[in-house]
Formats: structure tokens, sequence, C-alpha cells
């Protein structure tokens, strides 16, 4: 699997059991465009069930700065309708807009694959959502997090403000993205928003180590483990969803030993 869009500067490739999905377009920082969603929300579909693992990271100096600054100008990006021009007609266009946007970010916790975000430099809105979306994020030493949208008189709409609340909970996500301040890797770390700081470099070896015992598990128990994590903290019936899940579990450990 590979493959490279050069209006959406994602790259995609498979690395044996890992798809990895790269921003490539670090002359603009990988920024994001609508181009850029349409081709992450694209991902699933490629995946099987030999992949175990989906790692995103950004190519050049940082992660991703955001939204591409160009799509709040009445001119926009080349081939896309600007959010200006879009915020000014029918509450029934920008809605569906918004929507298309979040499907880039809403897939990555409910696939049954870990997901992985890599982040060096910065992050910032749209990039830190994006990391925000992944099971799991790591900080480079350098890394950078904000939620900058505030500033510009918006709130973060890519379905980043769940998860970050549940990480770090609600007054100290407040805080973070109304004032807009930058989160280094190891306040990151120390705050939950990610599991670990490791140098760059060292990525590679990190993955290896860290996949390694997810792999060697069955691929349908981690998928179950992710849906019951998801959600657990505000579930009244979690119990239930527990069980519902082992008996999942057990009828297809029973299918795979011949009973």
């Amino acid at each position: 699997m590979s493959g490279y869009g050069e209006q959406d500067h994602v790259r995609i490739e498979r690395d044996g059991n890992v798809v990895r999905v790269t921003l490539c377009n670090p002359a603009a920082r990988n920024a994001q465009t609508p181009a850029t969603w349409r081709r992450l929300a694209s991902v699933p579909d490629l995946l099987d069930e030999q992949v175990r693992a989906v790692v995103v990271a950004g190519e050049g100096r940082g992660f991703s700065a955001g939204l591409d600054r160009r799509m709040l100008t009445p001119e926009g990006v080349p081939g896309e309708e600007s959010i200006l021009t879009l915020a000014g007609q029918d509450a029934s266009r920008m809605e569906p807009f918004i929507a298309q946007a979040q499907a880039a970010f809403t897939w990555w916790r409910t696939v049954p694959q870990v997901t992985i975000a890599l982040v060096h430099g910065h992050a910032i809105g749209a990039g830190f959502q994006l990391a925000l979306a992944c099971d799991v994020m790591v900080v480079a030493d350098d890394a950078l997090l904000a939620m900058r949208e505030t500033s510009l008189g918006l709130v973060p709409d890519l379905g980043g403000t769940q998860p970050l609340a549940n990480r770090v909970g609600y007054s100290r996500a407040f805080e973070i993205c109304a004032r807009g301040r930058f989160v280094a890797a190891d306040e990151a770390v120390r705050l939950g928003i990610a599991i670990e700081q490791v140098p760059a470099p060292q990525w590679d070896a990190w993955l290896a180590e860290f996949l390694d015992p997810i792999v060697a598990a069955m691929p349908n128990a981690v998928g179950e483990l992710k849906g019951l994590l998801n959600g657990a903290a505000a579930a009244a019936d979690q119990p239930a969803r527990e069980r519902a899940a082992q008996l999942r579990r057990l009828a297809e450990l029973r299918t795979l030993l011949g009973g």
C-alpha cells in the first residue's frame, strides 16, 4: 500500500502490519485543508485484518500548524470554498462541511487497530486535535501543543475537546483552550495528554517495543478493548458493556479452538 496526493499532502505507506500516515507539506508546516481531511477520512478503507497499527506523523519541522489560514480568507484554497464564504450562507451548508471535516478525526479511536500519533514541533489547532484523536500520543522533546481557535473567535470543532477533557479534566482543558497557550512535551506527559516523551530519532525503536505485545494479542481482543475504554468513564452500563464484549470474545475463542 502506498499513496501520495499532491493536493492533499498526505502520504500513506504500509510497513508490514503497520500503516504509516504522514502529513507531507513541510513548506506550509503541514497546514490542513479540506483535501487533507478527505484523504485522512479515506484511510479506514485501506485497512485490512493484517494491519495492527496506524501511525501518524508530520514531515519537516513540525507535526501540523493546523488549519490552512487561507481557508479563513475570501479567496480560500484553490479548488475549495472558503470558510468565510460558507459561513455567510445558510447553516445547512456549513454544518455538513464541518461534519465532513470531523470524519477525518473520529475514526482513529473506533477502528480495531491501535492508532498512534508521533508529534514533534508544533501541533496547533487541527494538528493538536489530530494527535488527540489517536489512542496514544508520543511527543518528541521539541513538541509544542496548542488550541488556538479562540484567538480566531472560533472553538475546536474537530473532535478534540472530548479526548482532551478526558485526559486532563474539565478545568485544565478549559484553561488550555481558552488561553490558547502552548503545552510543552514534559507537561503533556505530566498531564496525561501524551503517554511518553521520546526523542524523534528513537521513534522506530520505541514503536517496535510498544507494539510487540499488542501485535502478539488477538486483533479482535484489542478492538474490543478499545470499544470498552472509549466512553467508559461516562457509561452507566459499563459492566453490561464488559459482559457483552467478553461473550463475543469467548464465542470467537471457542470457534478458533474448534468447540
